[in-house]
Order: C-alpha cells, then structure tokens, then sequence
C-alpha cells in the first residue's frame, strides 16, 4: 500500500502517517529524515542535498525525488509505505510518477487531512516544544505535567518561531500556492481519500482506516 499524505502545516499529517504505518507495517518517510540520514551517512545524493541546505537554497526536485526513489528502493518498503512531506508541488508529483512507472508502481491513496485555516493557527499557536530533548506538546491536548516544564528533560518549553500566528499565516499562503493544486492533481487520478482533520486525532485515524478498505 503505498500512500502520499497530504494536508496544510499543522493539519496532523505527520501524527497520521505514523499511525498509518504502525498499523499496516510499512515504513514512514518524511523527507526531512531522508536528507538527514543522506547526510549523516555521507552518501553521494547527501553530500548533493547538504551543498544546497548549506546555502539556504531549496533541495532540486530532481534532487529529491532520486533522495525519495533511493529510500523506497529498500527491503522494508517491498509492501508500501507512507510519504510525508513529499510531493509538496505538481512538478514534484509528476516527477514521482514518472520515476514509481518506470519501475512498474504508481501511488495506491493520496490521503488529505482536510483542516480550516483558522483552526490551525489556534492549533498551532497552543504548540509548545521543548528546545533541548525535541519533546513536543499543546496547552490543550498535551500539556506539561509541570506548566512550561518539559516532563522528560525538565528544561522550559517554548512556543517556536515557526508556530507562531504570522509565521503560521505565510506558510499556509505557501501551502495554498504550492501545494493545495496536488488535491485535484490526485482527484483526477481516482485516488484521492479526504477527511475531515478538525475532529479527534482518533476519530481522524479511523476515517483514514475506513477510506483505505
């Protein structure tokens, strides 16, 4: 079962796609942990990607999709597995395509965590990340047992730059440019599943479930 997860910053996707893949056994690929482990282990599409994150430029997409192909080449990804991050725009989709076909695969479910702007400014406005462990919560769903207290390190918690209202409000203004048009890109394909993200994380997962039978 090979998914693509999509869905504005702060939709939950990430949440989501690990559920997904604890469940149906298939790897969990974020695109961020490729570039890293790519890096860390000096590999020749790494020492690529970090020459352009050096220079605060944007990784090709070319760059990334052979990044991508080369993960969901290996062993653990023979029964699917779970995309998140990647494609985030139509050039990137199409390249995708094009690689999975000359290999024989096409994407099975494109998955949309459908959540209203608002929403996730409140949401993400309620983040709080502890800068030291990496450890995340939210004021609402999952505080601190100690208030601005990281449980597991005990170093404070901080609202990130990046989570912060007019931040939050460029990145959905780049998501809507960019990526949002993979909606109807994968629509016309017949693979597109969407569901409704603003009600409980379970209640999200088990829609996903049902939209995936």
């Amino acid at each position: 079962m090979k998914i693509i997860m999509l869905g504005a910053p702060g939709a939950g996707k990430g949440t989501q796609a690990k559920q997904i893949a604890e469940k149906y056994g298939i790897p969990h690929i974020s695109t961020g942990d490729i570039f890293r482990a790519n890096i860390k282990n000096n590999t020749e599409l790494g020492r690529k990607a970090k020459e352009f994150m050096d220079q605060g430029l944007l990784v090709p997409d070319e760059l990334t999709c052979d990044l991508v192909m080369d993960r969901i080449a290996e062993d653990d990804c023979k029964n699917g597995f779970v995309l998140d991050g990647f494609p985030r725009t139509i050039p990137q989709a199409e390249a995708l395509d094009a690689a999975l076909a000359k290999t024989g695969q096409k994407m099975d479910f494109a998955i949309d965590v459908d959540v209203a702007d608002e929403n996730i400014v409140n949401r993400m406005g309620g983040r709080r990340a502890c800068l030291n462990c990496g450890a995340t919560y939210h004021i609402v769903s999952i505080p601190t047992k100690q208030e601005g207290i990281c449980d597991k390190c005990g170093n404070p918690v901080v609202l990130r730059d990046d989570d912060k209202p007019e931040t939050v409000q460029r990145r959905l203004t780049v998501y809507h440019e960019q990526t949002q048009p993979l909606i109807a890109y994968y629509k016309k394909q017949g693979i597109l599943k969407s569901v409704d993200g603003s009600q409980p994380m379970e209640k999200v997962f088990s829609n996903i479930v049902a939209s995936l039978a």
